[in-house]
């Protein structure tokens, strides 16, 4: 298989140009970057409990790699979950909700942030375990195949998840059944705290697919399009039964690990934050958009003006929303069984 190879350049430009499909790209990306903001605003203000890991800067993945996906397929995510979940198509209401730890959140406030899932849309859950979803998602993907049903399985998960054994035995596993798997590893450059170079001596986590037989490819996280052909083609190799593939998108999170300023311990430049953050991929999309004529400035602009009363509204649901009764706290835990007959 050789080293990975490297996308940057989109190969159509009807693709490039397309208006509509701009237009998903855009929106499912403003969705999550207002979504992710204004929860970083309300844990700020201490008005959510627990951790919230913020995935503002990495919105191109989750919107080009969901723009490539069927209602039916499925995903797993990571600890960074909520931009997966909205990509796929999860609403604010609930989502917030759950962030609030209220009743009417996706897991009736009993999941909170890193642990939002929801069945009906293909998205099998965020994992507070680094790596978890990888062989949840090998997993899925094998019942597809035995079923003989044509569903894709894409696993998300951060450069420092692809050092841990789950990682390399769902590869493997899924290569030597050619399973419909796509693996999309999310390179912000950080395992927490920890630089790339620190973890592992590797510069393109998409080598490690050659080890497995399968094909690796890199690219530009923070081009929401060269993500969207990159899966693409990844999607529909797993789809005609060719079995997996290995993406590996370079992106940046611009808030800290965790919180947006989390332990206000610095690790990274603020020269290093600016120079992604000149790249940003909503920016990028509407310049490119707006310079070649396909989508108006007023359209964009009304996608974020929707957004935004979207969310504002979902926070007010969220807040009026009521919380668990202790009384509940065994139910959903144990299943009860029937006595035979």
């Amino acid at each position: 298989m050789g080293s990975a190879t490297v996308t940057s350049e989109h190969t159509s430009a009807g693709e490039r140009l397309d208006p509509q499909v701009v237009l998903d790209l855009h929106r499912r990306m403003v969705r999550i970057r207002v979504f992710e903001t204004e929860a970083g605003r309300l844990a700020e203000q201490a008005e959510l409990p627990g951790f919230l890991h913020l995935y503002v800067g990495q919105e191109a993945v989750a919107a080009g790699a969901m723009s490539c996906l069927r209602d039916d397929d499925q995903i797993t995510s990571t600890h960074r979950g909520h931009g997966h979940a909205v990509a796929k198509g999860a609403q604010f209401r609930p989502m917030y909700a759950e962030l609030f730890g209220r009743v009417d959140g996706y897991c009736s406030g009993r999941g909170g942030s890193m642990h939002i899932n929801d069945l009906s849309i293909g998205m099998l859950g965020a994992n507070g375990i680094v790596g978890a979803g990888i062989p949840i998602a090998v997993g899925a993907a094998f019942a597809s195949k035995y079923k003989g049903e044509d569903t894709v399985a894409v696993p998300f998960f951060g450069d420092g998840a692809s050092n841990i054994g789950a990682f390399h035995e769902a590869a493997n596993l899924a290569a030597v059944l050619r399973l419909p798997v796509v693996f999309v590893c999310e390179n912000n450059g950080y395992a927490e705290f920890t630089p790339q170079a620190g973890h592992m001596l590797l510069e393109d986590v998409a080598d490690r697919a050659a080890a497995y037989g399968m094909p690796g490819e890199v690219c530009d996280g923070m081009d929401a399009l060269a993500v969207r052909e990159t899966v693409q083609r990844a999607v529909d190799r797993a789809r005609a039964g060719d079995g997996p593939s290995l993406v590996e998108a370079k992106t940046y999170r611009y808030y800290d690990h965790q919180g947006v300023k989390g332990l206000r311990k610095p690790y990274r430049t603020q020269e290093e934050i600016d120079a992604w953050k000149a790249r940003d991929a909503i920016e990028l999309i509407e310049a490119r958009a707006a310079a070649a004529g396909v989508v108006s400035e007023e359209q964009f602009e009304r996608v974020w003006a929707e957004t935004r009363a979207d969310a504002a509204d979902a926070i007010e649901f969220a807040r009026a929303s009521p919380l668990p009764d202790p009384a509940d706290i065994a139910q959903d835990v144990y299943t009860v069984m029937q006595a035979p007959q």
